[in-house]
């Protein structure tokens, strides 16, 4: 016998998720060259998508690497609503030599 959402949330079989539940953590991380190209696309994404929150730029060194010129850059985009499709992601950061990186 398959046991409904409701059922286990109130048995204690769930921790930390509402019994309303519907909202995810959906998170689009963006992987491009240089921080001038991930600062592009923080904006672009703003103009192009009307994103209400704004990105996250993040360096990302590269293993072992101290030098600026070795670094990625991550934009970090929050979907919680899920309306943003990944393969126009994916086309849309390829704009600037990137990527979008799977989940």
């Amino acid at each position: 016998m398959k046991v409904n959402e409701r059922e286990r949330w109130s048995a204690g079989g769930w921790s930390g998720v509402a019994e309303n539940g519907g909202v995810s953590d959906v998170r689009h991380v963006l992987v491009l060259p240089d921080r001038d190209a991930a600062e592009e696309v923080a904006e672009a994404l703003r103009e192009r998508f009307a994103i209400d929150e704004e990105p996250q730029l993040v360096r990302d060194a590269l293993a072992g690497e101290d030098d600026a010129e070795d670094a990625q850059w991550l934009v970090v985009l929050r979907d919680e609503k899920g309306r943003l499709d990944a393969g126009v992601l994916d086309e849309f950061v390829g704009e600037w030599d990137g990527w979008r990186e799977e989940p």
